[in-house]
């Protein structure tokens, strides 16, 4: 199956380019980035602390098949409503060290729309262990999920 959700990571880069087009509403893929019963549908986590404002925070918190708990946590540096987030990412416990996301939200026809997401890592080092990890694959079935249980808000 093909995946809708693109990766790009150039060589000798600290950073990736992630897209992916949407059949949604711009103010509903916005939604299901900032509303935690959404965000805690699509991407399968506890959201503990989401606050939707510069300089808030989040924490979320997911267990994986052997009962064992990790956490995402960030600040918010910016937020401007369906346009963008830029927030601070950072998988607890693991050696990529704190991403920078640029989170971006465009409007393609009223019924489409269009997630931009740069993401800066620490190093390439940083960035090159990530995508070691299944990434690729798990960011496309969280938005195949995203739109999945966006569809059904609509």
């Amino acid at each position: 199956m093909e995946q809708k959700t693109k990766v790009i990571a150039e060589d000798g880069k600290q950073d990736l380019l992630i897209t992916r087009e949407f059949e949604l509403p711009l103010e509903l893929l916005f939604k299901a980035y900032v509303e935690p019963e959404i965000v805690e549908h699509w991407m399968g986590t506890k959201v503990l602390k989401l606050e939707n404002k510069k300089h808030g925070s989040y924490l979320f918190e997911t267990t994986d098949p052997k009962g064992n708990k990790h956490r995402f946590n960030g600040t918010i540096h910016d937020i401007v409503l369906n346009l963008k987030i830029i927030r601070t990412f950072e998988f607890e416990n693991m050696p990529f060290g704190v991403q920078l996301e640029f989170i971006q939200f465009e409007k393609l026809t009223d019924n489409t729309s269009k997630l931009t997401i740069h993401t800066v890592y620490q190093s390439v080092k940083h960035r090159d262990e990530n995508l070691k990890l299944p990434f690729t694959y798990g960011i496309n079935m969280a938005h195949n999920r995203l739109q999945e249980v966006a569809n059904n808000l609509k």
